[in-house]
């Protein structure tokens, strides 16, 4: 079996499981039974173990952690989303909304299915020089460790906006505090500081304002103005939950839009 069928192999029953994950979820809220459906959390975990299992198996293929191209920073980025989301029901049953859950896996089969597109090319190739650097692995892996947690925090910000029910706001809200609470912390680690570091070694400076970095920075201000909005009672509560989805939205841009449309240094695919 060549390397590249078996991540094929591992992604397709990732993405299949993920489907599974889905279908459960689905049945349950139709049948509109309160709390989390029993079952899916299981597939949801099985499908981040084989999807962290492509990113070790290219690794080792390619002697360099594999998450330096946009194939392998998706699969690494659902993986590590798929097993927030399994964290978060093993953990947080009691916080996690059920529609959360079913969002939040609906966001990584989407990330799955751009990785399997066109635009993700998965040919195993070494990384280019400029990204040997295990600053580069901190920076990218932390970075997107805390985008998945902004994962949750997006979902059910996007649910309390629409949300009628006082008591179950008062519940999301908690969840998109505490989710961004959890992942700021990384995302600023990843992507500011262990991302500038990896610029001084790889380009000779710390700071350049290449379009990713200066989309990457905005992203971060717009989560630490949601951390600022909720020490202002007036600003809690919708004015949070539109920060949370502003925020998410920066970074899929920094991640999707600059990679496409705003060529800069880090245009490497």
């Amino acid at each position: 079996m060549t390397p590249l069928a078996l991540s094929q192999i591992l992604g397709s029953a990732a993405f299949g499981l993920l489907a599974v994950s889905l279908a459960a979820q689905a049945v349950f809220l139709l049948r509109r039974r309160g709390g989390l459906d029993p079952f899916s959390h299981y597939p949801l975990a099985a499908a981040a173990a084989a999807l962290l299992a492509v990113t070790v198996e290219r690794s080792i293929r390619i002697r360099f952690p594999a998450v330096t191209n946009t194939f392998e920073s998706l699969v690494f980025f659902a993986g590590a989303a798929a097993l927030v989301l399994f964290l978060h029901r093993w953990i947080a049953r009691r916080l996690l909304s059920p529609w959360v859950q079913f969002g939040g896996t609906v966001t990584v089969l989407a990330l799955l299915a751009v990785a399997s597109s066109p635009i993700a090319p998965r040919e195993l190739l070494p990384p280019v020089p400029a990204l040997q650097s295990y600053w580069l692995v901190l920076h990218v892996s932390l970075t997107f460790l805390g985008e998945s947690f902004f994962i949750v925090g997006f979902v059910s910000a996007l649910l309390y906006l629409v949300s009628k029910n006082e008591a179950e706001k008062t519940r999301l809200e908690r969840l998109t505090y505490t989710a961004i609470g959890i992942g700021y912390p990384m995302f600023t680690a990843g992507a500011l500081i262990f991302g500038a570091v990896w610029a001084q070694t790889a380009w000779g400076s710390y700071w350049s304002w290449d379009p990713k970095e200066t989309w990457a920075l905005a992203t971060w201000l717009v989560y630490t103005a949601f951390l600022h909005s909720r020490l202002a009672p007036r600003l809690r509560g919708r004015v949070s939950a539109i920060l949370s989805v502003a925020g998410f939205v920066f970074a899929l841009f920094t991640f999707f839009g600059v990679n496409y449309l705003l060529p800069g240094l880090h245009s490497y695919r």
